[in-house]
């Protein structure tokens, strides 16, 4: 596990346009204090999954300003924030980053 993201939150939301995705990931960053770990293509579809981190509150702030901005150019398919990652949820994370 790269240590850089210890003790982060995980904030995970997916697009079914991996264009919104870029907007709504913008929004994010420039709403709190948050750093995009990952932006996976969907291989099945148009879409995308981002993965941020930081601290609770910013990630919970950052996922509604991307959700926002994302509601008028593509469909939400599923977002979650993980406040509290345990190690073996890190790891799953990290093994899903650049497949």
């Amino acid at each position: 596990m790269d240590g850089q993201y210890k003790g982060m939150a995980i904030g995970v939301f997916e697009l079914d346009s991996e264009c919104a995705c870029f907007v709504a990931l913008d929004a994010a960053a420039k709403t709190a204090d948050v750093k995009i770990q990952a932006v996976e293509r969907n291989r099945l579809s148009a879409g995308a999954c981002v993965k941020m981190r930081g601290s609770v509150s910013d990630v919970k702030a950052a996922m509604e300003a991307a959700l926002e901005a994302a509601r008028p150019m593509a469909n939400i398919v599923s977002h979650t924030v993980i406040a509290a990652p345990a190690a073996d949820t890190e790891t799953a994370i990290e093994m899903t980053i650049h497949k």
